[in-house]
C-alpha cells in the first residue's frame, strides 16, 4: 500500500510541476499524442467491455448449452494427450505427467497420452509417473493406455507431426479430442469432462483456456509473466465472443481429433513457411500454434477460450537479466505472430469475422502507434522544450496504472506496484522488438533448442544483402515516422 501512496503522490507532483506557459508551448505535440492515445484507450476500451460481457453472460449460457447437448448425446468420447518433451528438468516433467496422468485416469470414455520425447530418461520417468497415479485409481488401468514416440531432436513441429501421424493410426472418433500439451504445463485435472462438450459443436476445431504462471526466476520475471497471463485472459475473452481466438496456445489447446489428424493438418505443422517478397521462402522453424490456428482459420472454423479452465505455465528465465530473458521471448512470439498475421489479413472478412479481421490489422497498426509517443517525446523535448518529459511521464503513470486496476478486476485481485512500469515496458519494447523482426522475418530461434535460421540461403553473399536490406527497410520505416509524427505535432 505505502509503495501505491508513493506512486500516486509522484505520480501528482510530476503533473503539478510544470508551469503553465510550459504546457502552451508543447500543447501541439500533446494533441498528437493525445489523438494517437485515444485511439489505443478507445480499442482497449472495446475490448475490456467484450470481454466483460463474454464472461459475464456469453460464455455462461455457451456453457450450459454445449453440456445439455452433450449429456443428450448420451456418449463418452475419448481424449488423445500429445506431450512434447525436451530438455525439461526431471522434477518438472514429473509435475505436468502427473497432472496428465490425473486428468487421463478421470476421462469418462478413456485417455490415450503419446509422449514425444527424445531422451530415453523421460520415457523412464513416464512410466514411474504412471505407476504411482494407478495406485489412486484402482480398476482404471485399463482405460488409459501410453505410447511413447522417441525420434530425433529435429524440433518441436517434427515430434508433433509424427506423434499426430501415431493418434491418427488409432483412428480417433469424429469427436474425439487431442490435446496439446508443452513439456512444461500441468493440465487441470477436469480438463477432459469440461472441454468435451464444447466439440458437440461440428464447426468447433478448437478450444483454449486460460492460464497462471508458476514461474522460476527474478521478482520482475514473475512479475511480468503475471501481468502478461492477466492480459491475455482479458484479450481472449474478447476475442471469443466472436468464436475466433488469435492464437490457439502452444502450452496447451485441444482440438477436434479428426482435424488434428488430417493429413494436410499433419503437414503444416511439420513444415510451413511463407514467400516473402524480398527474403524469399521463410520455413517456420517455431510457432506451431499460430500454424495450427492458421489452418483452421482459413477452413472456417470456431477457435473459443474457456475461462473457467486453467493450466499452469512452468516458466523459467531463459537468461540471468530480466531485459535480456524478456527480449528473447518476445523475439520468439512476436515473430510467430508477424509471420502468421500477414497471410491471415489476406482471407476475406466475412469469412474469418469482421472483428477478427480488424485485430489482426490493429496488431500490425499498434506496432507505429506504440511507437509514435515515444518519439513525438523525444523530438518535442530536443526541439521544443524539456518540459514535456515531466507532462509525459505523469501521464504514463496514470495511464498505466488505471489500465493495470481495470486489467486487474478480471483476475479479482490486486496487483504490486511494478506493473504500472511492466506493462510500459511490454508496450514499448514489444514494440521495438516486433518492428526489428517485421523487416526479418526470417529469424528464429527456440528458447531450448539449438534450432535456428536465418533465411536458409545456401549463400553468403545473398544473407549478407539481406541482412543489409532488412537493416535499410527498417531505418527507413522508422525514418518515416519520425517524419510523420514530427509534421502532424508541428514540432521541427
Amino acid at each position: 500500500m505505502l509503495a501505491h501512496v508513493i506512486y500516486i503522490l509522484a505520480m501528482i507532483v510530476l503533473a503539478l510541476s510544470v508551469p503553465h506557459a510550459k504546457v502552451d508551448a508543447v500543447s501541439g505535440t500533446l494533441v498528437t499524442i493525445g489523438l494517437i492515445g485515444g485511439w489505443r484507450y478507445c480499442w482497449a476500451g472495446i475490448n475490456l467491455a467484450r470481454a466483460a460481457y463474454y464472461l459475464r453472460f456469453a460464455y455462461p449460457r455457451r456453457r450450459d448449452a454445449a453440456a445439455h447437448a452433450y449429456k443428450a448425446r448420451g456418449l463418452k468420447d475419448h481424449a488423445y494427450f500429445l506431450v512434447t518433451t525436451y530438455k525439461i528438468a526431471p522434477e518438472i516433467s514429473t509435475r505436468v505427467y502427473r497432472s496428465i496422468f490425473e486428468a487421463a485416469y478421470r476421462a469418462a470414455g478413456g485417455a490415450t497420452i503419446v509422449a514425444s520425447i527424445v531422451d530415453e530418461a523421460d520415457a523412464r520417468l513416464i512410466r514411474r509417473v504412471r505407476a504411482s497415479v494407478a495406485l489412486d485409481h484402482p480398476g482404471r488401468e485399463a482405460q488409459v493406455s501410453v505410447q511413447i514416440d522417441k525420434i530425433d531432436g529435429t524440433g518441436k513441429r517434427d515430434a508433433l507431426a509424427t506423434s499426430l501421424q501415431s493418434i491418427a493410426r488409432l483412428n480417433p472418433g469424429r469427436n474425439d479430442i487431442v490435446l496439446f500439451v508443452d513439456g512444461d504445463s500441468c493440465v487441470p485435472t477436469d480438463v477432459i469432462e469440461r472441454s468435451l462438450p464444447f466439440f458437440t459443436d461440428p464447426k468447433v476445431g478448437a478450444v483454449t483456456t486460460d492460464e497462471m504462471s508458476d514461474t522460476e526466476g527474478g521478482r520482475l520475471f514473475r512479475d511480468w509473466f503475471d501481468l502478461r497471463f492477466a492480459q491475455r485472459h482479458v484479450m481472449m475473452s474478447s476475442m471469443s465472443l466472436s468464436e475466433r481466438v488469435l492464437t490457439l496456445t502452444g502450452r496447451m489447446s485441444i482440438f477436434r481429433a479428426s482435424l488434428a489428424t488430417d493429413p494436410g493438418f499433419v503437414e503444416l505443422v511439420r513444415s510451413d513457411f511463407i514467400d516473402h517478397w524480398r527474403l524469399g521462402r521463410v520455413h517456420f522453424l517455431t510457432g506451431d500454434d499460430k500454424s495450427t490456428w492458421f489452418w483452421l482459420l482459413q477452413r472456417g472454423y470456431k477457435m473459443l477460450y474457456l475461462p473457467d479452465l486453467c493450466s499452469v505455465s512452468i516458466e523459467t528465465q531463459p537468461k540471468p537479466g530480466f531485459y535480456e530473458s524478456a527480449t528473447v521471448l518476445m523475439t520468439r512470439w512476436f515473430g510467430n505472430m508477424l509471420r502468421t498475421n500477414a497471410r491471415a489479413l489476406s482471407l476475406p472478412g466475412r469469412q474469418i469475422g469482421y472483428f477478427t479481421w480488424w485485430s489482426l490489422l490493429d496488431q500490425a497498426l499498434s506496432i507505429w502507434t506504440t511507437l509514435a509517443g515515444p518519439a513525438s517525446i523525444l523530438l518535442a523535448t530536443l526541439f521544443v522544450s524539456p518540459w514535456i518529459l515531466p507532462i509525459y511521464f505523469a501521464w504514463v503513470m496514470f495511464t498505466r496504472y488505471s489500465l493495470c486496476t481495470v486489467i486487474m478486476t478480471f483476475r479479482g485481485k490486486s496487483f504490486p506496484i511494478t506493473y504500472p512500469f511492466l506493462l510500459y515496458f511490454s508496450q514499448v519494447a514489444g514494440a521495438v522488438v516486433k518492428s526489428f523482426i517485421l523487416f526479418r522475418l526470417d529469424r528464429q530461434k527456440w528458447t531450448r533448442q539449438s534450432t535456428a535460421g536465418s533465411g536458409r540461403s545456401p549463400l553468403p553473399f545473398r544473407q549478407r544483402w539481406r541482412a543489409r536490406s532488412s537493416t535499410y527497410m527498417h531505418c527507413l520505416a522508422l525514418g518515416w515516422l519520425i517524419l510523420g509524427v514530427a509534421y502532424v505535432g508541428n514540432i521541427i
